[in-house]
């Protein structure tokens, strides 16, 4: 314990504030599995079609979306302690309400709710950590660390408590909104300011619209969580219905990708004082592509495996890394943070549809194979984003 205090006061000037956040991402990264793992036992009980169960799922992201945007230019008005409050209790009033109704409109109301708090607490907990930490680029990857640790658990939480011990899925559930709470009532007590406007970027709510870094670096961010939403949502499909794998061994490549996240992340954290940020998202880039189409060009698991294990470490540090590329006199307004967030995850929603979409009119394999374009276009826009930094001397 006394080490990790230590080394959230090397991090941060404010310690405490720097906890509360990675915690409150933590919990995040819980709700984001979580949902996902009792889908399919909420649908059950609850006797739900496969349109409603993937129009809670669309309300989700539509939710993450739109407070990615508000949480951005709410502060302005009553501050960041009462906006992170009470945009981020979606999460709460979202995983209470699905296990008390199934009625349809109900659980797209509590999905859109959850998406409305994971879109606030990401917005609010990047723009943080860039304003209050001396080492942006490695106290964001620890940052996505901890949320990959949250994602990573969920899944076992769940099937923990309804197949070891025979329990709901409601307590699944309701653990997630009881981290949940803890981390409102934890933020109603930290330092995190309550001024309205206070804190934010001295270029102001709309300089980085005129920030050719700011549009280059969402761009990248765009085409990345084009790939990541795709592949973390399509990934154990592709496995079992191309035949490669069966179900259980389909389903463990999902466990297998999070753990090499996880490791990745700590990786990039280690290396990002250490390697120019820039070289670094090149790098990344390139081995994401080579390992993903390395993997889909093979139905050999010798094969699969060690790519999907490279894939995971590769891609892990990209967001983040990518995000502390931002001009510095944006990463600390919510305003510029949301933007870039709101934008860039218009390419996870749109992403898996249009795969599912190529799926269903070709193979699987095609839909699959489409990811590379998004790779490709990546990877262009880290070599440009290289030499503006270059060219700045950064």
């Amino acid at each position: 314990m006394t080490k990790i205090v230590q080394g959230l006061q090397k991090l941060s000037k404010d310690p405490q504030l720097l906890a509360i956040v990675f915690f409150a991402f933590f919990a995040n990264g819980m709700m984001s599995t979580m949902i996902g793992s009792i889908l399919p036992l909420m649908t059950a009980e609850y006797q739900l079609s496969y349109t409603v169960g993937g129009m809670a799922i669309s309300a989700h992201q539509a939710g993450n979306l739109l407070a990615c945007f508000v949480s951005g230019f709410l502060p302005y008005a009553i501050g960041r302690k009462k906006s992170t409050i009470s945009l981020g209790a979606g999460i709460l009033v979202g995983m209470v309400l699905m296990t008390l109704t199934g009625n349809p409109v109900m659980l797209l109301v509590a999905f859109a709710a959850t998406g409305v708090g994971r879109g606030t607490m990401s917005n609010i907990a990047n723009a943080v950590v860039s304003e209050i930490t001396t080492d942006k680029t490695k106290s964001l990857n620890v940052l996505h660390a901890t949320f990959a640790v949250g994602a990573f658990m969920a899944p076992f939480i769940a099937m923990f408590i309804t197949t070891a011990l025979h329990g709901s899925w409601r307590f699944a559930a309701w653990i997630v909104a009881l981290f949940s709470l803890i981390s409102l009532v934890m933020f109603g007590r930290s330092s995190l300011s309550n001024m309205p406007g206070s804190k934010e970027a001295a270029g102001g709510a709309a300089g980085f619209l005129r920030s050719f870094r700011f549009w280059n670096v969402t761009a990248i961010l765009f085409f990345y969580l084009c790939a990541e939403a795709t592949i973390v949502g399509w990934l154990v499909s592709y496995f079992k219905d191309s035949g490669i794998m069966g179900t259980a061994l389909a389903q463990s490549t999902s466990a297998i990708l999070w753990i090499m996240i996880l490791a990745g992340r700590l990786l990039c954290a280690y290396f990002s004082g250490r390697v120019r940020k820039s070289s670094l998202i090149i790098c990344m880039s390139i081995a994401v592509t080579v390992f993903y189409v390395a993997m889909i060009s093979t139905r050999d698991i010798r094969v699969i495996f060690p790519c999907l294990m490279g894939l995971g470490i590769s891609m892990a540090g990209i967001y983040s890394t990518t995000f502390s590329c931002m001009d510095p006199r944006y990463t600390s307004s919510t305003a510029a943070v949301g933007t870039c967030i709101s934008l860039a995850t218009l390419g996870g929603i749109v992403m898996p549809m249009l795969v599912g979409a190529i799926a269903q009119r070709s193979t699987i394999e095609a839909g699959m194979g489409a990811i590379s374009i998004a790779l490709a276009a990546m990877l262009v826009l880290a070599v440009v984003n290289h030499i503006t930094y270059k060219r700045s001397g950064i």
